[in-house]
Formats: structure tokens, sequence, C-alpha cells
């Protein structure tokens, strides 16, 4: 007979997790704002990509017909713009989908999951949804400590997640660290490096991540569209690894997990260098003004963290709190993300807007700062 004392309960280690917060678009009051919040592209969706996905969806059967379960057009552009076997990308449901494939197929529950402090908040998330234990890293200065991730290793570590650039602070493990960091490295643990903002770097910058999957067989690089390319929306990423690795994480890949209109926006976004090129520019131009705006605020406890993305974290270290700026810059019509739960109650991750969001974001600052 049911104990009728008993109730239905989700695993422990589902009840641990603290659900993912997406940056908001208005106030508590629902009044629309300036979203700053969410490291969306402020030129919006190049015009090749746009027109790509009017053009499916005007189809007849549109809405009526499956999409490609293997994306083999848009796996095919991938390959041939970046030197890649097609064969051996995999396309998700954004980057987010393949961080947790990653999660599900190599770790279980005992295992541990590993990455540097202030990383990437799906990490800790995909760590605990297959009961694995996600262990944090000392930062340097807010940055990865490629000898800190090392010690931290241990016989029960199966993933160790790099957000290279990393989200939210924004800084860039080089070449030669991330070289450093996977030759560390068991041969046993999955190496994930999350790419979801090369796109911003130059060639200078680049981790050479995706040189690294071609040969490492423990290597996972993971990149979006929804940054650069300006297809948040319709949430469509792609990773690379070795065919072993590719294999094991299709066993649990959602089938159709990438929309028709998706995979024809993604191809045409590809090919699009133009718009790459100049998403790329605006993002260095008003990163570097907004940065230097800032810092000459430094007397105000102000400090900007060096970033290689199209956005900064700012730290709120004087009278003026994090908290209180983020109110009043939502006061003044501004809303930017706020990280208390990513262990930065002083801080602020402000996304590069366009030239109007990018000076009124700057003036509002200094505004909030005056009282």
């Amino acid at each position: 007979m049911t104990d009728a004392t008993q109730t239905l309960q989700p695993k422990p280690w589902i009840s641990g997790i603290a659900p993912y917060v997406p940056g908001k678009s208005a106030g508590a009051d629902g009044r629309p704002l300036i979203k700053l919040s969410a490291n969306e592209n402020p030129l919006g969706t190049g015009d090749k990509a746009r027109a790509a996905f009017r053009e499916t969806l005007a189809a007849a059967d549109a809405l009526s017909r499956y999409p490609d379960p293997g994306s083999v057009i848009l796996r095919e552009a991938i390959a041939a713009k970046f030197g890649l076997d097609p064969a051996r990308i995999i396309c998700g449901n954004g980057s987010d989908e393949l961080l947790h494939l990653a999660a599900g197929t190599y770790a279980g529950a005992g295992d541990e999951i590993l990455y540097v402090r202030y990383g990437f908040a799906v990490y800790e998330i995909a760590a605990r949804r297959v009961g694995a234990v996600p262990v944090e890293a000392d930062d340097s200065d807010y940055a990865t400590d490629v000898d800190a991730l090392l010690a931290a290793v241990t016989d029960r570590t199966r993933v160790v997640y790099l957000a290279n650039p990393n989200n939210p602070t924004g800084t860039l493990a080089t070449r030669e660290e991330v070289a450093r960091l996977h030759a560390g490295l068991p041969k046993d643990v999955l190496f994930v490096i999350d790419q979801a903002y090369a796109e911003y770097l130059s060639d200078e910058e680049e981790d050479g991540g995706l040189e690294l999957a071609k040969s490492a067989p423990n290597v996972f690089v993971t990149r979006t569209f929804s940054k650069i390319h300006g297809l948040a929306a319709e949430r469509i990423g792609w990773g690379y690894a070795s065919s072993d690795v590719i294999s094991a994480l299709h066993r649990i890949r959602l089938p159709f997990n990438v929309t028709r209109a998706g995979q024809a926006a993604a191809v045409a976004a590809v090919g699009d260098d133009d718009f790459v090129r100049r998403s790329r520019a605006h993002n260095a131009k008003w990163r570097a003004w907004l940065a230097a705006e800032l810092e000459a605020l430094g007397n105000h406890g102000v400090r900007v963290v060096p970033s290689a993305t199209n956005f900064l974290l700012v730290l709120f270290e004087g009278d003026v709190t994090a908290e209180m700026m983020n109110q009043r810059l939502m006061d003044a019509g501004y809303i930017v993300r706020w990280l208390p739960g990513q262990g930065l109650p002083h801080a602020l991750r402000m996304t590069i807007g366009t030239e109007d969001e990018t000076r009124g974001l700057a003036a509002a600052i200094r505004a909030a700062l005056q009282g």
C-alpha cells in the first residue's frame, strides 16, 4: 500500500540547481528599458541572414515539415569556412545545449566538473543536472588561472570547461595558456573550450582552440550564432571535436534541434564576412571608448576589467555600490546585468550598444555617481 505521507521529489542534485537567469529587458514596473544586459549585437542581424530567414519562412511547407535533423548544409558551410571536417561538427539549440551534452555524455553522479571561478553560469547547472560535483578553481584577478585549474584536477574530474573569452568577466586566456592547460589534463578528461565570443577576437588574440580540436581526441570547441552574427532568437550553436566525441554526443542530442529558418539564416551568416567585420569594428571602437570613460571615474571607486568580448565587467568599489548603480541606471532607462548570483555583487556587466546607447550609458553612470 502506498504511504499517503510520501510526496514526489526531484533528485537531490536537481534541487540544488539555481535556474539560469537571463538578461532582463524591462524594469520591475514593466517599463521597456534600453537593453544592455544580454550581449546581443547592437547592429542587429546581417542583411544576408535576414533575407535567407524570410525566404525560408515564405515557403509553403515552412511550418509543416521538420528541419534537417543533421543540419547538413549548415555543417558543410561551417566546415568550408574554417577548414574543418563536416562529419566532426555538431549543431545545437545554442551552444548551451552542446555544453549540457558534454556534461551528460562524460560525467555523472559522483564525478567532478571543473571550471574557473566567475565562469559561465551554465557550467554549474550542467554539472548538477547530471549529479556531478561542480568544482571552481581560483581566478587570477577575474581571469583564468591555469595553475589553479590544473591543481584542482582529481581522479574524479571528467570535464573541464573554459570560456575563452570568458563570460561574465570578458577576460582572455592566451593561446599558450590554453595549450598548457590542455597539456596538463589527463587524457580521459574532456576539455571544453567555449568560444561564444571568438569572432570578436583579432587573429593575434585567437586562442588556437579549433586547431587543437583538429588533432586532440579530448578537446571539444563550441561556438554560437547568437552574438556577433545576431541570430540570438534562433538559438543556433555548433561544436567541433574528434569523431569519437561527436558520435558520443549524438547519442543524447535531441533530434530536430535547429529550426529550418535558423539553419538557412546561419548558412548565410557564415558567408557574410562584411557584417562580421563591421560588427567587430563597431565593438572594438565603442568598447575602448566606454572603458576609457569609465576608467576616468576611478576616483569614484570604478574599475573596468580588461575585456576581449562585446561587454565590460565594471566593478563598483566606492560609496556607490553595484546594486545602487544598477537601480539608478534602470531609473535612467538602461538595464545592465547585476551579478550577485555569480559571486559578483560588486559588479555590473554592460553590453556594448549602439553609439547613442553607449554614450547615453556613460552619461547615466556619471550622473548616478554624483547622486
